[in-house]
């Protein structure tokens, strides 16, 4: 039997929470589905691992971004609400690259490209996403990375 997919994973999380009754997980992982759909219509894509990690990546760091918020308000009760759904998505979510994998597979890229500037990031970008191992790469710490290897 294969492992069963991120996004097969969660469709029977979300069945699993309507039997146990517990509606906040069943609505988040709905709202997650639905992103997910909507992404794979919008892209004209299947539905897969990338596809799945990647939105709920960006899920995971909208809401992050709206806990922020919360707290400037002091909207104790959302910010709670908003760690407890982070928690909950970042299950989905493979573990990142280690710090020292992540600066190979750079330096690798930066090689690779044969970029010599930051102006040549786009290069070093698109190399990365040719790699194996993208749908685990957080690009945002990743061009930080490239940024303070390019001239």
């Amino acid at each position: 039997m294969a492992m069963p997919t991120t996004y097969e994973t969660l469709r029977a999380d979300i069945i699993t929470a309507m039997k146990a009754r517990d509606g906040a997980t069943a609505t988040a992982l709905r709202t997650a589905d639905a992103a997910i759909q909507r992404a794979s219509m919008d892209l004209a894509k299947p539905i897969d691992d990338a596809l799945v990690i990647a939105t709920i990546r960006k899920a995971v760091k909208n809401l992050a971004d709206a806990k922020v918020e919360f707290e400037k308000g002091a909207r104790a009760d959302l910010v709670a609400a908003n760690e407890t759904e982070i928690k909950l998505l970042e299950k989905y979510i493979p573990k990142g690259l280690d710090a020292a994998k992540l600066d190979a597979l750079i330096a690798e890229a930066i090689r690779d490209s044969g970029a010599q500037t930051r102006k040549d990031m786009g290069k070093v970008m698109a190399a990365l996403k040719q790699k194996p191992e993208a749908p685990l790469i957080d690009f945002s710490s990743a061009s930080k990375l490239i940024q303070a290897k390019l001239p």
